[in-house]
């Protein structure tokens, strides 16, 4: 079976190859020209644009070399047929556009998810439920399940879900951005859609924004192109020659992220006794759940911190060294935000810290450095 980084290097080696470099070009074309051959050229309403785009490129709001090569090496790697977006909620938004539930049972994670669905209720009435809410839904609703969950870093049962799910003729959205594969595959679980801000770990250096649908059902593809074309919604020229430069190095960055991820958690939470302003750890590893162990192979990259105070939580950004002080996550250099910069809806106590490649041994250093300083 081949291997998943040979699939990250090789799985578009034969998506429109229309020169011999062995680094994809740029596009910055708009437009292409028709096929040239006028015995192949078939009218608008004899084709389903979806189909055609991915036949021959011809406008880029629709598709284009590179982004039909992005959709290539990702569904290699991520178990089914892929949509990538210009956004991850440009992709959460596709979803449910295709979907068009009438109750969304949704956790806390990201705010713009919330964001998003609030637009659709505005819009359509699209009743809101909380993720424990399952028994108010019906066929053809959803839930919408982010795990490991932003901004903690903590796992919810996939499988549970499903079953409550599935038993009312509902359907399962999984955003794992926080936990891509080789870490977690939430197809494994019997979901229906997986959701993934491409921006993180598929981008990987912040330099680029996308997002990613995955379905098992290529008619669900169709459909979610068709609507894309439309929502004006497609991945940019530039943002997608940046993602398949990434997608290159993906496996090796995103498990030395989650190994140091993981010790740097096992560090705090063995010595959470040194930094009496340390409150709280959160993340997969601490979990007990035996779900966790089984759905997770390894854990995600991100976790959060609660300290005893808003002031501290302000503070402790400024006294890190390793650690830029910005909102994202995924990239190759370690993060930490004081969450309520970004998110109104957040314990001003909280830091979500998103740990990059850089030695281990260095950013627990500088964790301890900042820590202590409030001894």
């Amino acid at each position: 079976m081949t291997g998943l980084n040979t699939k990250l290097i090789h799985g578009d080696d034969d998506t429109f190859n229309r020169v011999p470099d062995i680094i994809q070009p740029i596009n910055v074309a708009s437009t292409f020209e028709y096929n040239s051959d006028p015995d192949k050229l078939v009218k608008a309403k004899d084709q389903k644009i979806s189909e055609a785009s991915e036949v021959h490129p011809f406008y880029s709001r629709i598709s284009h070399p590179n982004s039909l090569k992005a959709e290539a090496v990702l569904s290699t790697v991520l178990d089914g047929h892929v949509v990538v977006y210009n956004s991850g909620l440009s992709a959460f938004f596709g979803a449910l556009t295709h979907f068009n539930p009438k109750v969304l049972a949704i956790g806390n994670g990201y705010h713009g998810s919330h964001g998003v669905a609030n637009l659709f209720t505005r819009l359509n009435g699209l009743k809101q439920v909380s993720l424990e809410e399952y028994d108010k839904l019906g066929p053809g609703d959803i839930i919408h399940v982010e795990t490991p969950e932003n901004p903690y870093g903590t796992a919810h049962d996939l499988s549970f879900y499903v079953a409550e799910a599935h038993k009312r003729g509902a359907i399962v959205i999984a955003d794992a951005t926080f936990a891509p594969p080789p870490l977690q595959n939430p197809f494994e679980f019997g979901v229906d859609l997986v959701l993934h801000s491409g921006t993180k770990y598929f981008g990987g250096h912040s330099d680029l924004l996308a997002g990613v649908l995955v379905t098992k059902d290529i008619k669900v593809k169709h459909a979610l192109i068709g609507d894309r074309s439309y929502l004006g919604t497609n991945i940019s020229n530039l943002d997608s020659y940046l993602l398949l430069r990434s997608l290159r190095t993906f496996e090796i960055r995103v498990l030395k992220q989650s190994s140091n991820a993981e010790k740097i958690v096992q560090y705090l939470s063995a010595n959470k006794d040194k930094y009496p302003v340390l409150k709280n750890i959160f993340h997969s590893s601490l979990q007990k759940e035996a779900f966790v162990s089984k759905q997770l192979k390894h854990h995600g990259p991100v976790f959060a911190i609660e300290l005893t105070s808003s002031d501290s939580a302000k503070r402790l950004p400024s006294k890190l060294k390793y650690f830029h002080h910005a909102t994202s996550l995924g990239g190759v250099e370690s993060i930490i935000e004081w969450r309520a910069m970004s998110d109104p809806g957040i314990s001003e106590t909280i830091l979500r810290i998103s740990v990059g490649i850089e030695d281990v041994e260095d950013l627990i250093a500088d964790l301890d450095h900042g820590l202590s300083s409030f001894n």
